[in-house]
């Protein structure tokens, strides 16, 4: 996505000047912001195609920050990466609750910051596939209006969340190991480590609740979505 006009909010100057080199050099068109105040300002007042968004900020924290864009109509269609020191489980699932898209802890090489990014803007861009309403225990899969339902319970997931949920779900009893699942989620090339699908799985089990138990980790190997005849 050429000209896609990329938020930077990163309170530390040296950090915020070395992404905006790296994504202007590669043609993105770029805003920044050094607190969590004037990044809703400029989402607000810009338009802006995705947000990279640091975790640690003065006035307004990146989570808050996160969550009062998801929750706006305006906004919440904006994808939102988190750039965070913070590299705990709890710490990565909390943004991902907010509704991040994803995550690079720091330090990152701009290599794999670009990467990211690529491939965020890529799925923005895909469009919507036209396959039927996919439904599996409890759970109403609609990838036309990508919603998901639990016990008819609106469930609200990230757009990793419910593509790995989507490839999961739709073929039950098969099981993936995490590049697998990485490929079919984000495509090719990339850049994950083992941690990061186990964080994304922790994070969707917790969304669907009782349902989550249906997500299944296979030792050794990956994870499967227990199959209907078990």
């Amino acid at each position: 996505m050429a000209q896609a006009k990329i938020l930077i909010v990163e309170d530390e100057e040296d950090v915020l000047e070395l992404i905006r080199y790296n994504l202007e050099k590669n043609g993105y068109q770029t805003e920044t912001a050094l607190n969590g105040r004037l990044a809703l300002e400029k989402v607000r007042s810009k338009s802006i195609d995705l947000i990279l968004l640091d975790l640690m900020l003065p006035e307004i924290d990146g989570l808050e920050v996160c969550r009062m864009v998801k929750k706006d109509p305006k906004t919440a269609n904006i994808p939102v990466v988190m750039l965070t020191a913070k590299g705990t489980e709890a710490d990565i699932v909390a943004g991902l609750e907010m509704g991040a898209d994803d995550y690079i802890t720091k330090p990152f090489s701009p290599r794999v910051l670009m990467a990211r990014v690529k491939a965020v803007l890529r799925r923005k861009e895909m469009p919507q596939e036209a396959d039927p309403v996919l439904r599996i225990y409890e759970i109403e899969i609609d990838s036309g209006r990508h919603r998901v339902t639990v016990g008819g319970e609106l469930v609200k997931l990230t757009t990793t969340e419910f593509g790995l949920l989507k490839f999961l779900a739709s073929r039950p009893g098969w099981v993936f190991t995490r590049y697998q699942i990485v490929d079919a989620v984000h495509g090719n090339d990339y850049p994950v480590t083992d941690r990061s699908v186990d964080v994304q799985v922790v994070g969707l089990r917790k969304k669907l609740g009782d349902a989550g138990r249906y997500i299944e980790t296979v030792r050794g190997v990956g994870y499967r979505f227990q199959d209907l005849n078990e």
